[in-house]
């Protein structure tokens, strides 16, 4: 492809520094990273939060890069550098230019919680009809013939744009991805050709990376406000304290806004009963009544069913299909999944919460089906927001009956530290360091009638300690204690 080529319209910065040799220069690939460099790349040198790609530009060039784009003049670089002042957001353009394909119906959801759950419940709507979809989020890739597991919620731009490619390439004609703030903010989106957006809710979530909430909130309404094209739907879950200003956003974006729950206009939901394995409530679209099942524990998992269902509605599916479709919805990977129980009848569940409000929600929505014990096993994660900790300890400990304070992911904090800062809100609760001992110790403790929720980890499949990750599944640890009782 042509450097002119990835200019488009966007960039008139780039097409008026394009003479006729460096405009009509092939590009065999592009990349932000240097290390992935091949000869006749274009390298786009990114400002990241740990390091600025323009110390990368030799380590680019001796690799063959062909040109930079970079925010500053490099006159000696001995190729041509074209300077741009928001490189991340042509980076994400020029990667949609180049890799081309896309599924033909793109939807996002943000929100604090809630937003893995929602692209794989609208996946599954979808192909419930029999179409072929895909979803992209935290636990990965699902679509037809593959099942790939990831690590970010929202991938780099290159990555992204060459996996849309490759789905588009497979037949996948609906795709929903997650869209986290920190995909927001990087433009990481960008280019991405969406037909709907959801916002979920906002919690405390990612403070060492925003500055403050309302900096977090202004990120995740990034989607409406640049990405979703002006008139499309915007499904917004009205219940949440931060619903409000989703909905001005998304109406001062010219957006089509599609509220969802109990003050829902789109989807109304009007009453919910709660069982141990399932949840059935009625929902008001227009003068239609429907009722539906889900067959998964949690208040709000049918906040989440609900999104997704405006999502699949908003993409041309009939509300009768959709609401059928949440009947046979599988929880995503570590969303309160049920993992396993004791021969007396007591639950184990694996969450992913590792904030706050995502804390509290799991813990509520088990105690209306739990007749003895709410028994909690979690730890934070290091080099993330540190204010959260003893909140997350407050919260597990008014909330449960018995609280194990353990380890996370560490990464480069000391670990005693972390369990120290959530051990101060905790009051109660029992410290045990290492997380497998921790859950055997709380599987242990199991009687008839009680939940025990290992949360903060959810779908990882390892723990990271210093600079190292080891092997590590709370799935398979509360497997290995309940089948050695």
């Amino acid at each position: 492809m042509k450097i002119k080529d990835l200019a488009g319209t966007d960039f008139p910065e780039l097409s008026a520094q394009l003479n006729g040799d460096s405009a009509n220069a092939e590009i065999s690939g592009l990349t932000a990273d240097s290390r992935q460099v091949r000869p006749g790349d274009l390298f786009v040198a990114v400002a990241g939060t740990k390091a600025n790609g323009t110390a990368y530009i030799a380590d680019a060039l001796s690799r063959g890069a062909a040109a930079i784009v970079a925010a500053d003049a490099h006159p000696d670089a001995g190729a041509p550098v074209f300077v741009l002042p928001d490189t991340r957001r042509f980076l994400a353009k020029a990667a949609a230019a180049f890799y081309g394909r896309q599924p033909e119906t793109m939807v996002a959801v943000t929100g604090t919680a809630g937003k893995t759950s929602v692209a794989s419940f609208t996946r599954q709507i979808w192909a419930h009809s029999g179409l072929s979809a895909a979803m992209i989020g935290t636990t990965g890739v699902t679509a037809p013939g593959r099942n790939d597991y990831g690590s970010l919620t929202t991938p780099d731009p290159v990555s992204l744009h060459r996996l849309l490619a490759e789905l588009a390439d497979e037949g996948v004609t609906h795709a929903a991805m997650e869209a986290s703030s920190h995909g927001l903010d990087q433009s990481r989106l960008d280019g991405v050709r969406l037909a709907a957006a959801a916002f979920t809710n906002l919690g405390r979530d990612h403070m060492d990376y925003h500055p403050t909430v309302e900096h977090y909130m202004a990120s995740k309404m990034r989607l409406f406000g640049t990405l979703l094209p002006k008139g499309s739907p915007a499904v917004i879950f009205a219940d949440d304290q931060w619903s409000a200003e989703a909905i001005t956003a998304a109406r001062k974006a010219g957006h089509d806004v599609r509220t969802v729950g109990r003050n829902g206009d789109f989807i109304s939901l009007k009453r919910v009963e709660h069982f141990r394995h399932k949840q059935s409530a009625e929902v008001h679209v227009g003068d239609d009544i429907f009722e539906i099942h889900v067959p998964l524990a949690g208040d709000f998992q049918v906040a989440n069913a609900l999104v997704a269902a405006g999502l699949a509605m908003s993409t041309g599916i009939e509300a009768k299909a959709a609401f059928s479709a949440l009947e046979k919805l599988q929880g995503a990977s570590g969303r309160l999944e049920l993992v396993g129980q004791t021969t007396d009848g007591a639950l184990a569940y694996v969450d992913y919460a590792h904030k706050p409000d995502a804390l509290e929600n799991v813990l509520e929505s088990v105690r209306p089906f739990t007749t003895g014990r709410v028994i909690i096993v979690f730890g934070c994660g290091g080099d993330r927001d540190k204010g959260k900790r003893p909140i997350m300890g407050e919260i597990a400990a008014r909330l449960a009956d018995i609280v194990i304070v353990t380890d996370d992911n560490p990464r480069s904090e000391i670990p005693e530290v972390i369990r120290s800062e959530i051990m101060a809100g905790a009051r109660g609760a029992t410290e045990i360091s290492d997380r497998a001992e921790a859950i055997r110790t709380a599987v242990g403790m199991l009687k008839a009638g009680d939940t025990l929720i290992v949360a903060g980890k959810g779908h990882e499949e390892g723990q990271t300690i210093g600079a190292v990750t080891l092997p590590f599944s709370d799935h398979a640890e509360v497997r290995k204690a309940l089948g050695g009782q």
